[in-house]
């Protein structure tokens, strides 16, 4: 039998107080509607029936609640909470899928491949770990190519002895040494498959 500590409440809601909410607050949390992008806008069909199209950023509405009395109506806080709660897009971005994983995500319009969820996300300038070798490495690029679409001494990404075991299909990821960019040498790219690579919170060398 474990025993729980109660040192502090650590109990938290998840929904809102509706209580504590204004009529219109309240109405954007529980009244039955459906919001879809629509360009740089959204469509949001009302429970009543009737369609508007919501600007989250220039925080206007076509219904009459907000063109005729001026006030944020129900449907333009709704779009903000299906925003907020990653039912659909943020302005200016679409549905996409993660490249690494599969899982569907969001990434602007105009960018380009490759698309990255949070939890696969590398940037330049990360600093991640090789799992193979434990070594700290720096990431210079990741390219939208496939393991087994890059040469590396006469055989691809995916076939070098090391890579065994990762997928053929992972994207490229090129990354430097760290230790090599602390001591301000020469940074040779070495190419990884991406699931090869870490993410660290620390660039400490040992």
């Amino acid at each position: 039998m474990f025993r729980v500590e109660r040192t502090q409440d650590r109990r938290v809601a998840l929904a809102p107080d509706l209580q504590g909410l204004s009529e219109r607050g309240m109405r954007a949390w529980t009244e039955r509607m459906a919001v879809a992008p629509l360009g740089d806008t959204y469509v949001v069909e009302s429970e009543s029936g009737a369609t508007y199209v919501v600007d989250p950023v220039a925080g206007t509405c076509s219904c009459p609640d907000q063109q005729i009395r001026g006030e944020t109506c129900k449907h333009l806080r709704r779009v903000a909470i299906e925003i907020t709660a990653g039912r659909v897009p943020p302005p200016g971005a679409r549905r996409v899928d993660c490249d690494a994983c599969g899982t569907e995500t969001f990434a602007h319009r105009e960018r380009d491949p490759p698309y990255l969820c949070g939890n696969c996300a590398l940037a330049p300038g990360d600093v991640v770990v090789d799992r193979e070798t434990d070594d700290r490495l720096v990431v210079v690029r990741v390219t939208a190519d496939r393991a087994d679409e890059v040469s590396v001494k006469d055989t691809t990404v995916a076939a070098y002895p090391k890579n065994e075991g990762y997928p053929d299909d992972d994207l490229v990821v090129e990354a430097s040494y760290l230790s090599d960019a602390l001591a301000s040498e020469e940074q040779t790219r070495y190419s990884f498959p991406h699931s090869r690579l870490r993410r660290t919170d620390t660039a400490l060398v040992e």
